[in-house]
């Protein structure tokens, strides 16, 4: 399995979830755990996903979420769930 964890973080509008589910799908990457909350008017999304059914590498996922999130308005950020959890390891 190919894990990744996705970050999208911003000013809340409609549609955000639907936007980043939508480009997941049309790839085949399934999520396979999903958080978001709303403080204020901020959004914040957390996902696990598994990227073993696309045919995309890592680096083109991230960069077409990175182009999508500035499209809509929202900051969105991938990292390998090796490295995440590398990172936060104590």
């Amino acid at each position: 399995m190919k894990k990744t964890i996705i970050t999208v973080v911003g000013h809340d509008t409609v549609g955000i979830i639907a936007k980043v589910c939508t480009y997941l799908a049309e790839n085949n990457i399934n999520i396979l755990d999903i958080s978001q909350t709303i403080v204020q008017e901020y959004f914040n999304m957390m996902m696990i996903v598994d990227r073993s059914a696309s045919t995309k590498h890592f680096a083109d996922v991230a960069a077409e979420l990175e182009e999508l999130g500035k499209e809509i308005g929202v900051v969105i950020k991938c990292q390998r769930e090796e490295i995440f959890a590398q990172m936060h390891r104590i």
